[in-house]
């Protein structure tokens, strides 16, 4: 049976991967199409708007994946916390920064790649924590 560190990974995996999917299928793919004209209000539209499940998903990720690396984990918690790394290390060290120089530069196509490309590695990485996580509550 799991315990409440496992649970609690478990479910902000799941949660974290809805998220994701929704931001690499429908987010980020109508941001990219985005002209020139309208892309200061609709960045900055977006980057206020999902701000707030960032800030509540990413530190939930990282305190629930500290509670399970602190009791030991089991193969799939290994594998979940594996898939939060990928995740959080994506965003702190490609999507965030990138992010804040589209702000600034706007919607150049260099910056446009390199984001795509760092919301696909997060997707990725939270398929891994929510498969780590399923594999938890087994």
């Amino acid at each position: 049976m799991a315990g409440a560190a496992e649970l609690a990974l478990a479910l902000v995996a799941a949660a974290h991967l809805g998220f994701q999917a929704t931001v690499t299928a429908l987010v980020y793919p109508a941001l990219a199409r985005t002209g020139v004209e309208r892309w200061a209000d609709v960045h900055d539209r977006h980057s206020r708007r999902i701000t707030p499940l960032v800030g509540l998903l990413y530190p939930a990720l990282v305190v629930a994946g500290a509670g399970v690396a602190l009791a030991g984990p089991s193969t799939a918690g290994w594998v979940a916390l594996a898939g939060v790394a990928v995740s959080v290390l994506a965003t702190a060290a490609v999507a965030a920064p990138t992010h804040a120089r589209l702000g600034r530069l706007g919607p150049r196509p260099d910056l446009l790649r390199r984001l795509l490309v760092a919301d696909r590695v997060r997707l990725i990485g939270a398929v891994v924590a929510a498969a780590g996580g399923a594999g938890l509550l087994l």
